[in-house]
């Protein structure tokens, strides 16, 4: 008898997919085939996130488009969308379980002997009332992985629903920890990326820190170079940005939350810390490192973002020494503080302060590949070959592309950075 094909689909956050990859190689442990979402599957898995109302949408389009490519197929819908919004799926037509984010590991024993048939069988429970922390890598890539090293957050930030789904701030170990970073380590892969839903929170279940962690990770056989993402400005001090600085391993690479250039907007926001803070950091950084990449998430269009508020905010990163910006534009989630405030911001302006703040990206982004013209560099040219063309990362993300040579693939090399082609991405050639 043939084994069962499973195929998974996965929105939303780095920490999604590490969550995706591991529920996988479960299912690969339980006989499965895992095949690629857009093939005839016996199974559809949609990792779903509700962060948004646009990712919403997509999970509900995924939902139906799995149904449709095999209408026998049972679908099974996990995560954020899961959590929060649990009666609203069990209601879809298509959707045969509703999986919570705890839940979602036990996916395997819900598929069993096909236990749960006919109608939508639904799994969510209190994840406000969570302690339990389930580690997690990915391995889909066979050059690096995201290790999922804490999850949950006590932040409560007045636009965010991700406390609501995916409930307090947990982690493993020191101990657990390094040792899944040596599972992917005997994997082959060379580099690692810090991921959770805040990971400057590491360790406080068992009074240890992000800094002792990253102190052991630093000292992991088999792992070459170990990239930090997104962590709060408040949770980033000296001690860890001098640390990074001083280490073979760690990246000149910082992926910082900002989110508003005004201190009224972040106190609206319910933000811990004011603009300063993120200022101080930014020059820590450059002080210690002046050629890493910093990169900053920022909302517009928040409930209340005057146009001074808005130029506060684009003035201030204009100042900064930044690389470049993740702008998002302010989406209203149910349930949130936010939702209930006054100020709503047109979609036009939205649009339009996205516009100004997308060019000062743009500007920064070039600025800071110019200031690297004529620098040598260590590259990790990962697996995909797109036209021809292999791409790989700078330890400060800087994206060099070489003509395609499988032996390059999961390699470390040095290169030049002396020509970028017409997207601004640097050529090495390899001759």
């Amino acid at each position: 008898m043939p084994a069962k094909r499973i195929a998974f689909q996965t929105f939303g956050c780095k920490l999604n997919f590490a969550e995706t990859s591991t529920i996988a190689r479960q299912m690969k442990e339980e006989g499965y085939e895992v095949v690629e979402h857009k093939e005839e599957a016996d199974v559809y898995v949609i990792n779903s996130c509700v962060v948004t109302g646009n990712a919403e949408k997509k999970c509900r389009a995924a939902i139906r488009q799995a149904k449709r490519r095999n209408p026998e197929a049972r679908v099974a819908v996990i995560g954020c969308f899961s959590q929060m919004k649990e009666d609203d799926l069990s209601k879809m037509q298509e959707v045969d379980l509703v999986i919570g984010n705890e839940e979602k590991f036990m996916l395997r024993d819900y598929l069993k002997d096909d236990l749960y048939t006919g109608a939508c069988h639904s799994f969510v429970g209190d994840i406000n009332k969570s302690e339990v922390f389930s580690p997690s890598w990915s391995s889909g890539y066979r050059t690096r992985s995201f290790l999922k090293i804490q999850d949950g957050c006590d932040y409560f930030c007045t636009y965010c629903t991700i406390p609501f789904a995916r409930g307090r701030s947990r982690s493993a170990s020191i101990a657990d920890t390094i040792n899944s970073a040596g599972e992917i380590a005997s994997a082959k892969m060379r580099e690692i990326i810090l991921t959770g839903v805040n990971i400057g929170d590491f360790g406080k279940p068992n009074g240890e820190t992000f800094f002792e962690l990253i102190k052991e990770l630093d000292k992991v056989d088999g792992i070459d170079r170990i990239r930090i993402s997104s962590i709060e400005p408040d949770l980033l001090d000296e001690e860890i940005i001098s640390f990074v600085a001083d280490s073979e391993k760690f990246l000149p690479h910082f992926h910082i939350p900002l989110q508003s250039g005004s201190d009224k907007i972040l106190k609206s926001m319910q933000r811990k810390y004011k603009r300063e803070v993120f200022a101080k950091r930014v020059d820590e950084i450059k002080t210690h490192m002046p050629q890493a990449c910093i990169a900053a998430d920022v909302i517009i269009g928040f409930p209340g973002e005057t146009e001074e508020d808005f130029m506060d905010t684009y003035d201030f990163l204009s100042r900064l020494d930044i690389s470049y910006m993740h702008v998002f534009t302010y989406s209203e989630r149910p349930g949130t503080k936010a939702a209930g405030l006054n100020g709503k911001i047109t979609n036009a302006v939205k649009r339009e302060r996205s516009r100004r703040l997308h060019e000062l990206s743009d500007t920064k982004k070039t600025a800071f590949y110019k200031q690297n013209i004529g620098t040598k560099a260590l590259v990790l040219f990962e697996s995909d070959n797109s036209d021809g063309f292999m791409h790989g990362f700078t330890g400060n993300y800087i994206k060099v592309k070489t003509p395609y040579k499988k032996e390059l693939v999961n390699e470390i090399i040095e290169v030049r950075l002396e020509r970028r082609d017409g997207e601004g991405v640097f050529i090495m050639n390899n001759e």
